[in-house]
């Protein structure tokens, strides 16, 4: 899902753990190991902490068998709503406000210049993170920021399940400002009673657990 939007003005450090991020993040199919080059480059432009972070998941991948890697891939984001990279999921549900904030992550986008991409939902983490490494820094990091709390409940779901993700996902809300008293409360009340649902009438934008990628075991 790389190469989604072309690269804009100049890399910062945060702009590089977005792109190392939403690099490490990717489906490992048969581009990984050119992913994997590129990130390993990022390491050591990043700071300790972010790149320590980030060198866990790169060598998980780096050492684990692709296909072995593919199949925890699917079953981690594809078949785990806990873990959904989907952002609006943890704000919005099953819900018809759900279509409404994906257009948001939409309109950002083009207000910096880019079209979202077209197989691919706004609000799913790497598109986020490639917009905002790519694109546009400020906007990105407005985009992250606003959901930090889907982010720290993303990490902590990864974090339960021993995913090497966790440490990626980490990483990026290291770039981010401090969670405040009310995102904590928030993620806690989140993580106790999940997202949003209707029970009736939804939208075109409801969450279904995507199918098994062709190919993965």
């Amino acid at each position: 899902m790389t190469g989604l939007f072309r690269r804009r003005r100049g890399a910062t450090r945060d702009r590089l753990v977005w792109h190392a991020a939403a690099l490490l993040l990717s489906y490992p199919d048969d581009g990984l190991q050119e992913r994997l080059r590129v990130v390993a480059d990022i390491l050591g432009h990043l700071t300790p902490d972010s790149g320590r972070l980030l060198a866990q998941a790169h060598r998980y991948l780096y050492e684990t068998d692709p296909y072995v890697a593919a199949a925890q891939y699917v079953e981690t984001f594809d078949l785990r709503r806990r873990t959904t990279p989907y952002l609006t999921y943890w704000t919005a549900g099953d819900t018809r406000n759900r279509g409404r904030e994906i257009l948001a992550f939409a309109d950002t986008y083009r207000r910096a210049g880019v079209e979202p991409p077209k197989d691919e939902s706004a609000d799913h983490l790497i598109v986020v993170l490639e917009f905002a490494a790519l694109v546009d820094a400020a906007a990105g990091a407005a985009l992250l920021s606003v959901h930090r709390v889907p982010l720290d409940l993303l990490q902590a779901a990864l974090g339960d399940t021993g995913s090497p993700y966790a440490a990626v996902v980490a990483a990026v809300c290291g770039t981010l400002p401090p969670a405040s008293d009310r995102d904590v409360a928030r993620a806690r009340q989140l993580a106790a009673a999940g997202p949003p649902a209707e029970a009736v009438g939804l939208g075109p934008f409801t969450l279904t657990v995507p199918p098994r990628r062709e190919g993965a075991t």
